[in-house]
């Protein structure tokens, strides 16, 4: 079928990522440099002939002595609490790294797919999002180190597209979910499921009234992969556009955890989006393709596995960065 390159390979997305190729016949390289991955995500394809692993930056000169078909750059910090403690990394990985790993596409003749972002739009001030909306993002503000980068990341991306030729697709993923999310990575799903596994009342942020829209990993898996296979060069929303509301939703996890805490709030953290649901008809037209695993059935299937996690690791997950995070 052809070779892949996947950046981010150990991460939640970019391992299930990894999956997906394999299953559909290719040859997969995966990289990453564990600075938010983490190996165990990959440890079921360590023996799997179609697989080889590089520990490697990607902000860092990269050099691939094989032919590469595809490369999807899904190496990034993708959490508050992950961007907010290392963002210059955050900023690099979205340059200088879609820098490397486009050069690398021309030499290679490949086909690229970046891992853009429902960040892009900021805190938007339309509703739902489409793809020619441009945005409403605070360049300057804590979080604007991963909003930008991505932002840059498409910029770039179109650039080489358009002045080398380059075959490139653009994805925006909206908040996703599912098994091999890190329990301590700061977004609301482990975050709730964690806190409820120990106990704990679920913290939301402001007065909870904000919107999600939440999609299923193998949903979202599904999607950038006929993106990538598509013809179409611009960004394209991918993503759940059932929305709920954080205080529903907490309430969602208290019922499905079968536990009894309560919901306490906190301010709400600078520039944290009110509104988030993709409006998808484009991917609907371009991709035939629309979500199909609903949440109830998706958070049980989630809910298993962060149940799989020992007592040391559950309790290990509540740092002292989650805590910081609640109090900006």
């Amino acid at each position: 079928m052809g070779k892949v390159l996947i950046t981010g390979a150990a991460g939640f997305l970019g391992s299930h990522l990894c999956d997906k190729f394999i299953l559909e016949g290719y040859s997969v390289i995966g990289m990453d440099n564990f600075i938010t991955g983490d190996f165990k995500n990959l440890l079921h394809l360590e023996a799997n002939s179609n697989f080889k692993f590089i520990n490697h930056d990607v902000t860092k000169y990269i050099k691939i002595d094989e032919d590469l078909d595809y490369i999807l750059h899904f190496a990034s910090p993708a959490s508050p609490i992950d961007y907010l403690k290392i963002p210059i990394q955050t900023l690099k990985v979205g340059s200088l790294g879609t820098h490397n790993l486009l050069g690398l596409a021309k030499a290679k003749k490949a086909r690229m797919l970046i891992a853009s972002t429902s960040e892009v739009y900021g805190d938007p001030l339309v509703h739902p999002q489409t793809e020619d909306y441009y945005g409403n993002v605070n360049t300057i503000g804590p979080r604007g180190v991963y909003d930008e980068a991505k932002r840059f990341q498409e910029s770039i991306t179109m650039a080489y597209h358009r002045f080398h030729g380059i075959e490139t697709r653009i994805v925006r993923i909206f908040n996703t979910y599912g098994p091999r999310m890190r329990l301590n990575d700061g977004r609301v799903i482990p975050a709730f499921i964690g806190q409820a596994l120990r106990g704990e009342d679920l913290t939301v942020f402001g007065d909870g009234s904000q919107t999600r829209s939440f999609c299923y990993v193998d949903d979202q898996v599904e999607g950038i992969y006929r993106l990538l296979l598509s013809d179409y060069v611009e960004p394209v929303n991918i993503g759940n556009p059932h929305e709920i509301t954080i205080k529903d939703f907490a309430e969602e996890i208290i019922k499905l955890t079968g536990t009894s805490q309560k919901i306490i709030y906190y301010d709400l953290p600078v520039n944290d989006p009110m509104q988030r649901q993709p409006d998808i008809t484009l991917a609907k037209k371009i991709l035939n393709w629309e979500p199909i695993i609903d949440r109830d059935e998706g958070m049980k299937k989630t809910f298993e596995y962060f149940k799989g996690f020992s007592e040391e690791e559950l309790y290990k997950s509540e740092h002292k960065d989650f805590k910081n995070h609640i109090k900006k």
